[in-house]
């Protein structure tokens, strides 16, 4: 299954070629707003995943804490 991350970015991309390939101002415009609302998706999506590793107390690369270079 494809990620929440990876589709807002694909549709965010289709769209913006969609909207370089527009005939009409008005359909350009949609497709670009359409592509920013799925940026503004992506970057809450980003955002959210952060909070949720900041809340839980373990570090990104799995080091125990308390730990010296001499122990590892």
């Amino acid at each position: 299954m494809e990620s929440n991350d990876r589709f807002f970015r694909r549709r965010a991309n289709e769209e913006m070629m969609a909207a370089s390939r527009a005939v009409t101002e008005a359909a350009r415009e949609r497709r670009m707003r359409l592509a920013g609302i799925f940026l503004e998706r992506l970057k809450t999506s980003q955002q959210s995943d952060l909070l949720e590793m900041a809340a839980d107390d373990r570090s990104a690369f799995e080091w125990r804490k308390g730990r010296s270079l001499e122990q590892i």
